[in-house]
């Protein structure tokens, strides 16, 4: 077994101490969380690893083995006891006998769940059969970029067996074969043929290794990857041409700028089909790529391992445009390479698709590279997004290395053909070998993979929408986040209290995920300040959909007298802040052109004479006739509604303990001067819901309510209208 003191980029992060105390199950649990802790090691959400453990029958009693192995759909990184599929190992290899070879493997799958141990729900990955045939106790299969470089080099096997002498190890090699139950046999034959093999590169795939034990497994795991990660490095420092043929252009020193401008108009290119959420990144290595002679041709032949390619489909779309390219000849380039990209992806649908194939999936691409700009990617959400981006960058090291690693002489027959794809079917350039075009479709478009997606969980009602929610800290526009993040939206909570909009966000985050929520600050009467919040949103999601303000001021003094100056700053804050946001908003839905929303907060007050709120009132009946022009003039893709809440005391900054003491003493409603602020506010929601008909409190989740109902699918055939959340206020009703 080798030590860690052989390791030059990982670490060994084992823990005997930690270890110690821990079952099989948790070993195994143990291991895996630290082989994907290290996206070197492997990608989220890809790789796979099992224990073969003797556990007693629960039904004989009896001593059996068990195969233990991460169940579908898993995270290596963040996988749980509970994640594991458990399957008899014994059934499992009895399935041979009714394997009928490949044209049929798809079938075998369909008896796993007859092989499961206990009354486990995981269900059963399609790597299932690569660990229970190989005769080891304990197996990793996983895909380090250094691991998968090798296996994509045309000259690979050869690559392999120089790798082998200088780092002593017997590594075998399996030409390219689509996961399932034939990869099994072969990988099974691969071990009976070198019986004394210590792991196995997958060619275009990835890599297995094994121990005996827990711990040896996981050291052989890394300590061969950290040597393919010397052995590609010290390729790339030999090499004598530059990476990627050199660059073609230069990295723009304004590219985030240039990539915050764009990144809207990209978003709603890519979401034609399904609104997506974006990430951007211009990391080195990506700058090394996109503005390379080779990025194209290499772009075009897609990825090669499986997992990144279920990620950033057949292949990315790169737009080639001119290093000093204006903002509009960058959209244009787009338009033009995004018409082609569209093109391509139906004719390979076409080409490949079977009677039984699903239909064909989103045309758009998930990817998007821009010489001396960056990296655009998409997903349904951020964390998919960011994770699609992190695969592709991933393909980018795959392609650094394989180009590496190329030799003198030119290579006739790559060593990833074999019985699933002739040598003619696989594409090269400058040593690098991409998936072929018929195994991406039979991957991308496999009814194992279709169910796999049919088992994903409905999308919530505001999936894929992405919220910039104004006033978010308290009140109406915290329920309002809080209700939004239960319904799937991506949220962006902007106030001029940066501590409670955080707090809000702590919620929210609770509910929707760690990645969905941001904060902002903004100042709603500085047109430079709501744009700074704007761009914020787009650099965390890509773009905006839903624009959401509950900010307002309802102007007071101690002697009930309003001031000139405070008379301007509520109108200022309560209607012209209101037409500021809406129009840089606008700006963005226009880049857009997807179909976006915008709902503002009146007030009953707007319809509602009284004496000694004048300022209030008017800001009021303003705004509710805004919303009407706004209604007009963004349509028809904008919607803009509001609402006209009757007063909401519980969680409002426009009641401070003094406000609701000089309220209590207008309307002469006894208190106790030692009450809290909280039930101050209580006594003074009593009275004003005794004044409608329904005798409720209005409350900041009503409001929350109606707002989203708004700004949601449910209404797509409603603009310019106001919803009153009054309690039943008849002095209010419309006239």
């Amino acid at each position: 077994m080798k030590t860690d003191t052989a390791l030059r980029f990982l670490r060994d992060l084992w823990d005997e101490n930690i270890a110690a105390g821990l079952d099989a199950p948790e070993l195994l649990r143990y291991r895996s969380n630290l082989l994907g802790a290290d996206l070197r090691i492997t990608n989220f959400g890809g790789g796979n690893t099992s224990s073969k453990i003797v556990e007693n029958d629960p039904l004989t009693g009896a001593p059996t083995e068990v195969l233990w192995v991460k169940g579908s759909g898993g995270d290596l990184g963040s996988i749980r006891r509970a994640g594991f599929a458990t399957l008899y190992l014994d059934r499992v290899r009895a399935l041979e006998s009714q394997y009928k070879g490949v044209a049929e493997e798809d079938a075998i799958v369909d008896l796993y769940p007859l092989c499961t141990f206990g009354k486990n729900p995981v269900a059963a990955s399609i790597d299932t059969p690569l660990h229970g045939f190989l005769p080891f106790p304990h197996v990793d299969h996983l895909h380090p970029d250094w691991g998968i470089a090798l296996a994509a080099a045309a000259n690979g096997k050869a690559k392999m067996e120089e790798f082998n002498t200088q780092f002593g190890h017997k590594l075998a090699w399996v030409p390219w074969q689509r996961p399932g139950f034939e990869l099994a046999m072969m990988l099974r034959r691969a071990v009976e043929e070198n019986p004394d093999c210590d792991g196995i590169v997958l060619g275009g795939h990835g890599l297995f290794t094994w121990g005996q034990t827990q711990r040896e497994s996981y050291v052989n795991t890394i300590t061969i990857i950290d040597q393919l990660g010397q052995f590609v490095q010290a390729h790339e420092e030999r090499r004598k041409s530059p990476a990627f043929g050199g660059a073609a252009t230069q990295p723009r020193e304004n590219r985030q700028t240039l990539a915050l401008q764009l990144m809207p108009y990209v978003r709603g290119l890519v979401s034609q089909k399904k609104r997506l959420i974006g990430s951007f990144t211009d990391l080195p290595e990506v700058q090394r790529f996109v503005n390379s002679k080779d990025a194209a041709a290499l772009a075009h032949l897609g990825t090669s391992c499986p997992d990144h390619f279920i990620r950033t489909k057949i292949r990315p779309l790169f737009v080639p445009v001119d290093g000093a390219a204006d903002v509009a000849e960058l959209k244009a380039a787009l338009i033009t390479a995004m018409d082609t990209y569209r093109k391509e992806y139906a004719e390979y649908y076409q080409k490949h698709a079977l009677a039984d194939s699903p239909a064909m999936r989103d045309p758009n691409p998930t990817v998007v590279l821009i010489p001396g700009i960056g990296m655009f990617s998409f997903g349904k959400n951020k964390a998919e997004s960011r994770i699609t981006g992190e695969f592709y960058t991933n393909a980018i090291h795959v392609m650094e290395g394989a180009t590496a690693l190329a030799g003198t002489g030119s290579v006739t027959e790559v060593p990833q053909a074999g019985p699933a794809a002739a040598c003619e079917a696989f594409k090269v350039h400058a040593n690098y070998v991409a998936l072929p075009v018929s195994e991406a479709f039979r991957i991308e478009y496999w009814a194992l993979e279709e169910a796999k997606i049919r088992r994903q969980p409905p999308e919530k009602e505001l999936s894929r929408q992405i919220a910039l929610i104004v006033g978010g800290a308290s009140g109406i526009g915290r329920a309002t986040a809080l209700l939004a993040a239960e319904r799937g939206a991506h949220l962006v909570i902007a106030d001029r209290d940066m501590g409670g909009a955080e707090a809000t966000a702590k919620e929210a985050r609770a509910i929707a995920g760690r990645e969905a929520v941001a904060i902002s600050s903004i100042d709603i009467r500085n047109r430079g300040a709501i744009r700074g919040a704007i761009e914020e949103t787009i650099a965390r999601f890509g773009g905006l959909d839903l624009l959401i303000n509950t900010a307002a001021i309802f102007p007071s003094s101690p002697d009930g007298v309003i001031s000139d100056a405070m008379w301007g700053t509520t109108l200022e804050l309560n209607v012209t802040s209101n037409f500021l946001l809406a129009e840089e908003a606008a700006k963005i839905f226009a880049e857009q052109q997807l179909e976006s929303s915008i709902v503002l907060t009146s007030s009953a007050n707007a319809v509602v004479p009284k004496r000694g709120s004048e300022a209030y009132d008017v800001s009021k009946a303003a705004l509710s006739h805004l919303v009407r022009e706004l209604a007009v003039s963004l349509s028809p893709k904008v919607r803009v509604n509001g609402i006209n809440p009757a007063t909401v005391v519980k969680g409002s900054t426009m009641f401070p303990r003094d406000r609701v003491i000089a309220s209590l003493t207008k309307y002469k409603i006894a208190f106790d001067a030692a009450s809290t602020d909280e039930e101050l506010r209580t006594e003074l929601s009593k009275f004003y819901a005794r004044r409608t008909l329904t005798h409720q409190p209005i409350e900041p989740e009503d409001c929350a309510q109606a707002i989203l109902f708004l700004a949601g699918p449910k209404t797509r055939c409603t603009s310019g209208h106001l919803i009153p959340v009054d309690g039943g206020l008849p002095e209010a009703f419309l006239r």
